[in-house]
């Protein structure tokens, strides 16, 4: 992997789970200790990190914590549409998984006020948000604390759905490709989002636009993981045939 490229996916990695340690990314990209601090003081020269002894973390995370709010907020408006047509695959008396994120998120605010619901999430944000609404159940999974997601991750996480048998689950991702499949920027929420495909009888991949032809670091698997993917209608037609070609199902909101 190119310098450049590397020294990209480090920060993804760090704009999803707040901090890192040198000997973890070592691992990761499988280059040396020496190497990733160069990669840093590059990073934090250019006021996007904040060095620490033997790591380094993003900046302004404890703000962004304090304060509740997430750190991906791009565009929320094709979210919005996204997360309004998820409310046609939702019935009363479904028990549901939400995944962490905006998107997640979005559709979170819009099942407020519906009755006979059961939401289950590794999403604090979410938990909070329809935690106080008398129609729904909100169930929250254990694991590791990510602040830039308000989410929980890891093997704690993953574990929360063995045995588990629920209708529906919206799925995030970062990045889209027929090559790489589903991908994220941290290793640690393949484990979680795995169990929760294994635990749902349906799953609806929630993208906007922007994510599908792009790849994150690393790759759950491919695109035959999920039963729907669901995006906005700016998706670009060559990606609307290359899933028609492959028989991937494609909802699109409009």
């Amino acid at each position: 992997m190119l310098p450049n490229l590397r020294r990209e996916k480090i920060l993804e990695l760090l704009k999803e789970d707040g901090s890192a340690k040198v000997a973890d990314l070592a691992r990761i990209f499988k280059v040396t200790e020496v190497t990733i601090r160069q990669d840093l003081d590059k990073l934090a020269k250019e006021d996007l990190i904040i060095k620490e002894h033997g790591g380094a973390y993003l900046k302004n995370v404890e703000d962004q914590v304090k304060n509740f709010t997430l750190a991906h907020q791009e565009n929320l408006d094709k979210k919005a549409i996204i997360a309004q047509k998820c409310l046609e695959y939702i019935d009363s008396g479904d028990t549901i998984i939400l995944d962490s994120g905006s998107t997640a998120t979005e559709i979170a605010k819009l099942l407020k006020g519906l009755k006979n619901l059961t939401v289950i999430t590794n999403a604090l944000n979410i938990a909070v948000m329809l935690g106080a609404e008398p129609g729904i159940e909100v169930i929250v999974t254990g694991g590791e604390f990510k602040p830039p997601t308000l989410s929980l991750t890891g093997q704690k996480a993953a574990d929360f759905f063995k045995g588990l048998n629920v209708q529906k689950l919206f799925l995030a991702t970062a990045g889209i490709s027929l090559k790489s499949g589903l991908t994220y920027p941290s290793i640690s929420d393949l484990v979680v989002k795995k169990a929760m495909i294994d635990a749902a009888d349906i799953t609806y991949l929630v993208a906007d636009s922007t994510k599908i032809g792009k790849s994150a670091l690393a790759s759950l698997g491919a695109l035959s993981l999920i039963d729907f993917i669901i995006t906005d209608p700016e998706i670009e037609e060559k990606h609307k045939q290359v899933f028609k070609d492959h028989e991937i199902e494609l909802i699109i909101a409009e």
